[in-house]
Formats: C-alpha cells, structure tokens, sequence
C-alpha cells in the first residue's frame, strides 16, 4: 500500500453540484470502515494524470460488502438502487449517482479480498481512498468495448504510465479463460506505440502467440457461436436473435443434438 507521502492528488473536473455528492458520499463512505476501491475516471487521473470530465464515480467492493455499504447509505437517508443483483448497485442524489460494483458477470470475475492486497491510495475532495490496483483496472475495463463506450485507450495508456505496476502474470490468471481478449489488447498497445513495444513483458507475448498458433490448428465449435455480447449485448444483439448464433452460455453440448 502506498505511503502516506505517496498519495495521488488529481485534477478533478466536475460541476460543482456533482463534486458535493461525490464529495459527501466519499467522506461518509470511508467512515463506515467497509472496504471499498475507486476506479473509473479519478482512478486513471491518479495513474496516468489524464483529465476529463465524468458524469459518475466507480467504485468497487466485495458482494458481501456492497450489501453492506447499501444498508449504510439507507441508513444515511441516501437513496440507492439495486440495478443489476448480478453486479451493480447505484447510490443516488436525483439524476446524479455513483456506481458500486461487486461483479463482472461477462468475464465471471468477482470483486475479492485479493483485489485489495497493495491498493495504493489517494486524496480525492480530501478523503483518502484506496484505488483498483493497475492490474485488475486494466481487468475491469478490457471487455468494455461498445459503440457507445470503448475503453481501449484507457487500457493503453494504464500499460504506458503504469507498466511496471502491473502484475502481469496475474493479469493473464485472471484472462486465463479470455486469452485472446489480453492479446488484442496488447497488439493495440504495440500497434499504438511502437516505440514502446519492450514495455509489454517477452515471455508473456511469447506465451499468448504459442496458444494462439496452437489454436490454429483446433477445430472451431460444431455449432455458431457469437462471444460479442460479452463486449456489448446491444451491437451483437442481432448475432444471436436473427442469425443464428448462440450466445456461448449454457451448455453448448446439449445443442449439437440439433445439428
């Protein structure tokens, strides 16, 4: 965990109406004493020192926790909404609220206690949070690819600043199922900056190219298989209602009988 003398300060930039919210639910938040981590757009402000505006905050938590952290806000008087029981809870002032996650049900990931081993901190509207680490950021935003929203260049520049920080082999641990998923990634990293390919670990584009050249020569799935509705269910939505596509979930052996 980081020192005290190591804290990220950013720039943040929000109207003053959202600052208020953000600002009080952060300070409230972190007195409860339930563990939480801040990702989104202050996160990457920490990491990488970009600045944009942003129309919410992300934060992190444990199932367990988040529960939790919802019965305290209640308690607070604050509203809050159970969005998606799956993965996401929102606490809200009107149109404005915070995102809490538990859970990336696309990649089966869920939030856990290791998620918090080395968290670094940071001074945000002057309440010191702990931050997703830069591993399980690049994690958590990988499969955001969508027309509308595509966090690619987060990625991007996450590996440019924080490259060292990145525990890689535990990143492709947590990719070890969506390895394909890393290796887009990391050639849209070298293709983005060639100059900077040696920050992107040897053995591991040696590893993710040996599967992929092993793969090559694998039979594809006896039936049609469409993974995109892991990326965004609305661009792919035609893949599976119209074209005869399955979704890749469920038991695919019970559809060979079909065909």
């Amino acid at each position: 965990m980081a020192a005290a003398d190591d804290l990220h300060s950013p720039d943040l930039r929000a109207a003053p109406e959202r600052e208020d919210f953000y600002a009080e639910s952060l300070k409230l938040l972190a007195g409860s004493g339930y563990p939480f981590l801040l990702s989104g757009t202050y996160a990457l402000s920490c990491y990488t020192g970009i600045n944009r505006p942003t129309k919410d905050v992300d934060l992190f938590a444990k199932p367990s926790d988040a529960l939790k952290i919802l019965a305290f806000f209640r308690e607070q008087g604050r509203p809050v909404e159970m969005v998606d029981e799956r993965w996401l809870a929102r606490i809200t002032r009107g149109e404005l609220f915070i995102d809490l996650i538990f859970n990336m049900p696309t990649s089966g990931s869920t939030v856990g206690e290791d998620w918090f081993r080395g968290a670094p901190k940071a001074r945000i509207y002057d309440t010191v949070v702990q931050l997703v680490p830069p591993t399980e950021f690049v994690w958590s935003k990988i499969f955001v690819q969508d027309r509308y929203r595509y966090d690619g260049a987060d990625v991007a520049h996450l590996i440019l600043r924080k490259h060292a920080e990145i525990d890689w082999q535990r990143l492709l641990d947590h990719l070890e199922l969506h390895w394909e998923v890393l290796l887009i990634a990391l050639l849209n990293f070298r293709f983005v900056y060639p100059s900077e390919r040696d920050l992107i670990p040897g053995w591991l584009m040696d590893e993710l190219l040996e599967r992929l050249a092993a793969q090559r020569g694998m039979p594809g799935p006896g039936v049609k298989v469409c993974r995109g509705r892991i990326f965004s269910p609305r661009d792919y939505e035609i893949d599976v209602t119209e074209w005869g596509f399955s979704e890749a979930f469920g038991n695919l052996e019970e559809r060979y009988e079909h065909h």
